[in-house]
């Protein structure tokens, strides 16, 4: 049977992958499969799934020095708004909208450097936009990293089995691999490099990038407020990585079908649009899985969209090149649909609102409606 190239881009685990029907992998099996792929010392392959749980536990001195020497309420509430909205936000901008789907463009190298390390660096860009292409071309279907309805055990160890590259793909394969990751500006290996790492990513500079950026904020929050203050968010960026590695799991119903008819209108997927990360991160994922390609995922009035409120700023300054913005879309092929069947009267009147408020002020839908652009990439 022939394969797509997204069949083959993915490392499969030794399980197998797990669709909706097929139920999740035992408890040993999983932590088998992470603790085989981080051995670093049965392959210097494995580097990039090892030093993505070294970065994430590199934080934990950080929290206990906080816990221990400079606790107090206002800092663990910095913290908090650090990690669940400035991180949660960073990476719906950066390694979502922008790495994955191309929502927005940023031409020049400094301002893609810029947006690139504007919060704590955890989760290096190969891991995260090459299995996320995955995950809307095979939404909770069998191939999907981080398919719900295997459990949330799957989706919390999906960085290391499910999400890194197959280490044998073929120079043309790779080649796609390439070109997924050319925007974020990240230097990768070359294919004879790839062969030997496994990866995309140099393991030095990877290092070296990720030093770096944590030596500039650390510096940054101990000239503003100290060890403590240095401290506390460096160890709130722990609790946040730790707490993201579920969030696929719960925003596709945990495995259950909990979509709501006029909020959710993806059919594709179990993908729900929730509250608490829809405020926090800008991660309306269902409006998100209808229009990937939108820089703006917050349509309704009520669905606030930090993210986009981010690409906004940095269009106005000029980092930001160019935007996609797929409200009117969503709007006329969905939401003003749903209401001409159920409250045809309030259709009409939104509808008025909506066309006048769109001459009114010129506006213009920048984009083209291409409800899911995760496609395959050209050779």
């Amino acid at each position: 049977m022939s394969t797509t190239f997204f069949d083959r881009v993915l490392d499969p685990p030794s399980y197998g992958w797990r669709g909706s029907t097929d139920g999740g992998p035992s408890t040993r099996a999983l932590l088998a499969e992470a603790m085989g792929r981080m051995n670093i010392f049965r392959s210097r392959k494995n580097w990039l799934a090892f030093s993505n749980w070294l970065w994430t536990l590199a934080l934990a001195p950080f929290l206990v020095t906080f816990a221990l020497y400079y606790f107090s309420w206002p800092l663990v509430v910095v913290g908090f708004l650090y990690s669940m909205v400035g991180m949660g936000s960073y990476g719906t901008l950066w390694l979502h909208r922008y790495g994955t789907h191309g929502a927005f463009t940023i031409d020049r190298p400094f301002w893609r450097f810029v947006v690139r390390n504007l919060m704590i660096r955890v989760v290096p860009e190969e891991i995260y936009i090459v299995s996320h292409h995955v995950h809307h071309q095979k939404p909770d279907q069998a191939g999907d990293p981080y398919c719900s309805q295997a459990g949330p055990l799957y989706c919390f160890l999906a960085d290391t089995n499910h999400q890194p590259i197959a280490k044998d793909l073929s120079f043309a394969d790779y080649a796609k691999v390439v070109k997924m990751l050319a925007p974020t500006g990240v230097r990768g290996n070359s294919y004879q490099e790839y062969q030997r790492w496994g990866s995309y990513a140099r393991p030095l500079r990877t290092t070296l990038e990720f030093l770096g950026n944590w030596a500039f904020w650390y510096g940054m929050f101990f000239l503003v407020g100290g060890h403590a203050l240095a401290t506390a968010i460096f160890g709130s960026a722990m609790i946040w990585a730790i707490g993201i590695r579920t969030f696929n799991f719960e925003s596709h119903g945990k495995g259950i079908d909990k979509r709501k008819e006029g909020l959710d209108f993806s059919q594709r997927d179990r993908s729900i649009n929730q509250l608490w990360p829809g405020y926090v991160a800008g991660e309306w994922h269902n409006n998100h899985h209808l229009l990937c390609s939108s820089a703006r995922n917050g349509f309704l009035w009520w669905q606030l969209d930090l993210p986009y409120v981010v690409v906004r700023i940095l269009s106005a300054i000029g980092a930001v090149d160019s935007y996609r913005d797929h409200t009117s879309i969503y709007f006329e092929k969905h939401y003003l649909p749903y209401l001409d069947r159920v409250n045809p009267t309030r259709a009409a009147k939104l509808r008025a609102r909506r066309t006048k408020v769109r001459v009114d002020r010129r506006v213009e839908d920048r984009a083209e409606p291409g409800e899911d652009t995760a496609l395959e990439p050209a050779p």
